[in-house]
């Protein structure tokens, strides 16, 4: 069912992408920009992010092909990476490595932060485009759900920007506090659902 494949689709790009997690270091990376500067580098970033996981879900499959990979394979390497970021989600790991890298960038003055590290690798990264793939090949070529899966990428992306947006109200409202605990629970959620990736995978394997 239609409604189905965009429930799940919407799912699992919001719980990997997480916008709200994104929030801490998005202020990482604006600390000292006016505010102006802050919604152009939101809405830059959300685009780049936009054409990255767009790019993935039309022109994924076709790089699957290429490569003589099967889709039930990559469905079971994709189910582990995602099942590792959920792991890091619910241990605190990938919040550490996120500002991490915000630091970097701060300290080498990098100007593009839109670019490198929001959209690239924090929004569109490893398990986002992994998850985009697997979305698209579960549609199963059905113009109607790829289509489904591309307002999903945009409505996703568009929850960043506003996220980011709000990015200062958001901070102070769930605290450092609300900020793990909403980490923890998406990193069960995303564990589920990539556990639900490999058995897909393995049945199809199996079958063929």
């Amino acid at each position: 069912m239609p409604l189905d494949f965009f429930i799940a689709a919407f799912v699992t790009l919001l719980v990997v992408v997480d916008p709200i997690g994104l929030v801490p270091t998005f202020l990482a990376v604006t600390t000292g920009l006016p505010a102006q500067a802050r919604r152009s580098v939101a809405l830059r970033a959300c685009l780049i992010a936009t054409a990255i996981l767009a790019g993935s879900a039309l022109g994924g499959d076709w790089l699957l092909r290429t490569m003589s990979v099967t889709l039930p394979a990559f469905r079971i390497a994709g189910g582990l990476l995602l099942f590792s970021i959920a792991s890091e989600m619910v241990f605190g790991v990938r919040i550490a490595r996120q500002s991490k890298a915000a630091e970097d960038v701060i300290e080498d003055h990098v100007r593009n932060i839109a670019a490198f590290p929001l959209a690239i690798p924090l929004m569109a990264g490893p398990g986002a485009i992994t998850a985009t793939v697997l979305l698209a090949g579960r549609s199963g070529g059905d113009t109607m759900r790829l289509g489904i899966l591309l307002a999903v990428i945009c409505a996703v992306m568009a929850i960043c920007l506003l996220a980011f947006t709000a990015a200062a109200r958001i901070g102070k409202l769930i605290g450092t506090t609300g900020n793990v605990v909403m980490s923890r629970l998406l990193g069960v959620l995303l564990a589920a659902l990539a556990v639900q990736f490999v058995v897909d995978g393995v049945r199809a394997a199996l079958a063929g």
